[in-house]
């Protein structure tokens, strides 16, 4: 199988977080954005992505999915943050 991503999509900075994970994070970053897909991230705005993590299997992506989304909340504040810590919204530099 094709690698995938692990991404966080939030409405703000410290605002609600969702953990996905994905095959291919620039069609579902759109999805979440344009609200095409009912659910979670649509029902509370969830249209900023802060962090993405790539790996080279899916298998790996959806492992380290199940542990982030078992973390506590500061440590997926602190994640994002490792990275990104203006919490910009990534989705930009997937267009180029």
């Amino acid at each position: 199988m094709k690698g995938g991503w692990v991404y966080i999509m939030t409405n703000k900075p410290r605002g609600t977080i969702y953990v996905g994970v994905t095959a291919d994070i620039g069609r579902r970053a759109h999805e979440h954005r344009e609200g095409l897909i009912d659910g979670f991230t649509k029902r509370y705005g969830l249209k900023h992505l802060v962090f993405m993590e790539r790996h080279e299997e899916i298998e790996a992506a959806i492992d380290r999915e199940k542990k982030i989304k078992n973390w506590p909340r500061e440590w997926k504040v602190e994640l994002i943050l490792s990275v990104n810590p203006g919490w910009d919204d990534l989705y930009e530099t997937l267009q180029s």
